[in-house]
């Protein structure tokens, strides 16, 4: 029959160290978690931390704002140094700039039009859906849709939210809001088209690429928002984005 096995006697009843080392940490964890509650006073020791994201989205667009307005004061500031410079030159230059300032959407715009409202299905319908949920939602794609029937029908000028779309404005998906110009915007989508209202109409009627929509829009099961109408009086404002392209080239 093997020995049965000893356990070694403590040396003395002393303890061991990484007893002592435990009931310190502890007890300094429990010190700073006092003291992080009394100079907190029940609050968020982060203020600046956003816990959600409409908070994130509406400081972010805040933030857009200001800085497009001080871009437009800086602009307004260059082309009256600009007008100061009188030689024949720079007027021959202005005079161009302003032959194609209009088609450019540097002017604003006034007249008739058409308007098409984008919006989400309801929620209990989205939440009871039974196909792809994709269909239940408006998508960039959507939105460029009607951008790109208006142009087709000939309008003159587009609006999307009350901003000015050019040749070289992107319209970017993020999340549940669309972004223009550096700016998140929630649904509904409101698309504005200023030209002669019989050829925008047909326009959206003939574009390929919207009879998706349309039909989802009149199937009560999805019930996509699609609202169309006509306006007398339409006014675009002027773009006063940035018109500086920045693009990437081939390294050599």
């Amino acid at each position: 029959m093997p020995p049965v096995p000893r356990l070694a006697p403590s040396r003395g009843g002393r303890p061991s160290p990484w007893r002592i080392g435990t009931a310190l940490v502890l007890l300094i964890g429990a010190g700073l978690l006092i003291i992080s509650e009394h100079s907190s006073g029940g609050t968020d020791l982060r203020p600046g931390r956003y816990s959600d994201l409409a908070s994130l989205v509406a400081n972010e667009s805040r933030q857009v704002k200001a800085q497009q307005e001080q871009v437009a004061e800086l602009s307004a500031e260059v082309d009256r140094l600009t007008e100061s410079v009188q030689d024949a030159q720079s007027e021959q230059i202005r005079r161009q700039a302003r032959a194609v300032s209009d088609d450019a959407g540097l002017v604003a715009e006034t007249g008739e039009g058409v308007t098409v409202i984008l919006s989400d299905a309801p929620g209990d319908d989205i939440n009871a859906a039974t196909v792809d949920l994709n269909r239940f939602v408006v998508h960039q794609q959507d939105i460029q849709s009607v951008v790109n029937a208006l142009w087709s029908g000939g309008a003159q000028a587009v609006t999307v939210q009350g901003q000015r779309i050019i040749s070289t404005t992107g319209i970017k998906c993020e999340g549940n809001s669309v972004t223009l110009q550096g700016v998140p915007y929630p649904q509904p989508y409101v698309i504005s088209g200023i030209g002669d209202q019989k050829a925008l109409l047909a326009a959206l009627e003939m574009d390929a690429t919207l009879e998706g929509y349309r039909a989802d829009a009149a199937d009560p099961e999805i019930g996509i928002g699609w609202d169309l109408s006509t306006q007398s009086v339409l006014t675009a404002p002027a773009y006063d984005g940035l018109l500086d392209l920045s693009y990437a080239t081939v390294a050599r």
